[in-house]
């Protein structure tokens, strides 16, 4: 198949998950076509089959904003008669589901038929999409698509509590490389952040305020009190600043490190002992499966879709949102000797086998052929 992937190139779930999708698909022999305003960041090497094409946007005076969804059409038109594609497959509603209608109706005049798929991944829906600004053109242009797909039941559900959705949404849930993150730990790298052996606690993300990553911080506290451990914050974002000063405050500075964004995650969780996600929200909770695949047990909220992959007392415990005393308490329960910290470690592993690319990416060929 010669498969058009359109996405947001930057480290979002979304992004991962499409560059990802995109890389499988290409090992199995697929032509694959990245269609973005610059190069993803999970695409770091050559990969036999894998195309990039660049969206050029134009500046002129006459425009304060310079109109990328009209670009973007544009240049999935381009990119789809120029290499005969066989369907498109647009990550994020938000412009992609629009411009890919866009672009399959001059397509249409043309006489060529394109296939569209839009994978809805959380907050094209929940944050963005419910925006009165946006919402019309959203629900229309999901309606428009050919299928649409959702990564997790509680996103699905959402939509159609958000939206008139009239067709039916299929969940399909985001993947993760087990093998990847199967890697033994950097023992200098370790000894680096925990030179006498501390517990290393780990949380990663875009440091949006719906990620709470003050009650990481609070929960570190917490631990700290009870035993010797090491906090890293992996990513960037606005509420970076609002975790630094906490820890500050609380006297961590000293035990915290912030490492920014970081590119190879499997060699930072390897070190890891718990993965901590406190979000008010997540439509899955793509950065607990990865920490899960590395044999990381995670304590997170119960928040949209992570009940879904983080099995409450098995790979881990889950709390309200806020509830940083529960939370701090089932940190500590795992925490608390080797071998109960093994025991975790081994049920995460073992329950992200299950959410592998090898079971996902078959499921994506299929929904695909149905189009073809």
């Amino acid at each position: 198949m010669r498969i058009g992937i359109v996405c947001y190139p930057t480290f979002g779930g979304s992004g991962v998950l499409a560059t990802e999708l995109g890389k499988a698909l290409a090992q199995e022999g697929h032509m694959v076509h990245f269609i973005t305003y610059q190069q993803p960041v999970r695409l770091t090497a050559f990969i036999p089959n894998i195309f990039y094409h660049e969206v050029q946007v134009p500046t002129y005076p006459l425009f304060d904003y310079p109109p990328y969804e009209t670009a973007l059409a544009s240049a999935m038109v381009d990119v789809i008669k120029n290499n005969d594609l066989d369907l498109l497959h647009v990550h994020y509603a938000i412009p992609h589901a629009s411009a890919a209608f866009m672009a399959k109706q001059i397509l249409l005049k043309e006489g060529k038929t394109i296939p569209v798929i839009t994978t809805l991944h959380g907050t094209d829906i929940t944050l963005v999409g419910k925006d009165k600004t946006y919402a019309p053109v959203v629900a229309f242009s999901i309606n428009q698509s050919d299928a649409i797909t959702a990564v997790s039941e509680n996103l699905r559900d959402e939509t159609y509590k958000t939206f008139t959705i009239e067709k039916e949404i299929e969940v399909i849930y985001n993947f993760v490389d087990v093998q990847r993150f199967t890697r033994k730990p950097i023992d200098a790298f370790k000894k680096v952040i925990a030179p006498n052996g501390e517990r290393i606690l780990m949380h990663a993300s875009n440091f949006r305020k719906i990620k709470r990553v003050q009650d990481v911080v609070k929960i570190f506290y917490e631990v700290r009190k009870k035993m010797p451990a090491k906090l890293l914050f992996v990513g960037d974002g606005p509420e970076r600043q609002t975790a630094e000063e906490l820890s500050r405050a609380l006297g961590l500075e000293e035990e915290m490190r912030f490492v920014g964004k970081q590119e190879q995650m499997e060699d930072i969780l390897a070190i890891a002992d718990l993965f901590l996600l406190t979000s008010e929200y997540e439509s899955f909770g793509l950065a607990a499966l990865e920490a899960m695949a590395a044999g990381v047990p995670v304590v997170s909220t119960n928040a949209g879709g992570l009940k879904e992959i983080n099995v409450d007392g098995v790979t881990g415990f889950m709390g309200n949102v806020g509830d940083v005393a529960h939370m701090s308490e089932m940190a500590l329960a795992i925490l608390k000797d080797d071998a109960t910290l093994n025991g975790y470690k081994e049920r995460a592993a073992a329950h992200a086998r299950k959410f592998d690319i090898s079971n996902i990416v078959p499921i994506y060929e299929k929904l695909y052929e149905r189009f073809l």
